[in-house]
């Protein structure tokens, strides 16, 4: 598929999301406009397709008939293919990111960055999801337009569908109050200094290095964003165990208990290390003897715990003698949405500078990466954001 063909694709995927959106928000007669341009840019898809597909067979039958071959494509390896696009991302590298083919201008001039390949974005996502990520957690949806809306219904409102009898009318029972969840994508972005000589180097080593930056710090966007988004809710003081069974068994309810997990950090293991039941047991236990899995049997219930390191997730120490742990507990799927452009871009340069920083003097090339998302509260009665507070001699507070 040529480069307009594609182009017209991603237009069509975006008018589908705008129609849908807009039919959600009660705007049919905006609707029904944006359709008609939708069925336009479809009849436009199809006419340049069907073009495309017909020079593609006489370009094979021609090939077929000099060479008396059974076909005249030959598909690459996927290992040779992955090969070609960290060349190709390489070479983009050592050129500054521009005149690329795949050179996006979304808010931008035409040197408004370069588009991440989607085999070399998924291996930003690997390298992001190698260590824990709050990502895992939370809810998240790609989409293709830059605000939009959801309806949705809580959790803990879903109360089954009403029996009815054979040609009997559907009756108006209380029915679930629905919400509407509204995004606006916003920019994330940062710099990262390399020397010259690394853009001399393999294309693999170009290739790792940037995919290493961009994942690390896209890990620390979501993680920073998500724990902003549960700070907007009032801490709960949990005070010790009794406080976690309570968030769960009647705070969280039945409609999250079943689901809910404990996330906290290296001061709340400790903290959970160190309690046991009336025979001397310790609650936290790791499941299957898997090392890297830890449940706490709260009452009858064993309920996972994430943890997240102390420089993430920090405990309160305002207070002198004072260490404020902090433990959320719930479904955070049905808490926090993330709703995710998926489209990272970068642009380079060996003239900038930032601060105290002169990439021209030092002889080095800056890398700026962009991406696009934005987070939001889905309900928030589906977690807790609780603290155990401990007496800790070691914190001076501030």
């Amino acid at each position: 598929m040529n480069k307009r063909l594609l182009e017209l694709l991603n237009q069509i995927n975006e008018k589908k999301a705008l129609v849908q959106n807009l039919a959600e928000e009660g705007k049919l007669e905006d609707a029904a406009n944006e359709k008609e341009e939708l069925k336009k840019l479809q009849q436009k898809f199809d006419i340049l397709k069907d073009i495309e597909d017909t020079e593609s067979e006489k370009m094979k039958n021609s090939l077929e008939n000099k060479t008396g071959a059974a076909t005249a494509s030959v598909v690459k390896p996927a290992k040779e293919e992955l090969m070609d696009h960290v060349k190709e991302f390489a070479n983009a590298a050592r050129n500054g990111f521009k005149n690329a083919a795949t050179s996006m201008t979304e808010g931008a001039g035409a040197n408004g960055g370069y588009t991440v390949p989607e085999d070399i974005q998924t291996r930003i996502n690997t390298y992001r999801d190698a260590e824990f990520s709050l990502l895992s957690l939370i809810d998240v949806e790609n989409v293709t337009t830059k605000k939009g809306a959801r309806t949705y219904q809580k959790k803990a409102q879903q109360t089954g569908f009403t029996k009815v009898s054979e040609g009997g009318k559907i009756g108006g029972k209380n029915g679930p109050q629905f919400g509407r969840l509204e995004y606006e994508i916003e920019k994330f972005a940062g710099y990262f200094p390399v020397t010259n000589e690394l853009l001399e180097d393999s294309d693999e080593n170009i290739t790792g290095t940037i995919i290493a930056w961009i994942g690390g710090e896209s890990r620390a966007t979501a993680n920073a964003q998500t724990l902003a988004e549960i700070a907007k809710k009032p801490v709960t003081e949990l005070k010790d165990l009794d406080g976690i069974q309570e968030a769960i068994i009647v705070t969280l309810g039945a409609a999250y208990a079943g689901t809910s997990k404990i996330v906290t950090n290296d001061d709340g293991l400790l903290y959970l290390s160190t309690l046991k039941d009336s025979n001397g047991n310790y609650l936290l236990r790791n499941p299957n003897n898997d090392p890297m899995k830890k449940v706490l049997a709260v009452g009858a219930m064993s309920v996972p715990v994430e943890v997240i390191g102390n420089s993430v997730l920090k405990s309160n120490i305002a207070t002198a003698k004072k260490r404020g742990i902090p433990f959320i507990i719930g479904d955070l799927k049905e808490g926090i949405k993330k709703f995710d452009r998926k489209q990272i871009t970068i642009a380079a340069s060996d003239t900038a500078a930032v601060t105290d920083f002169n990439a021209f003097e030092q002889d080095m090339t800056l890398f700026r990466a962009i991406e696009r998302e934005d987070y939001v509260t889905k309900d928030e009665d589906a977690f807790v954001n609780g603290v155990i507070t401990v007496d800790d001699e070691a914190v001076a507070g501030e």
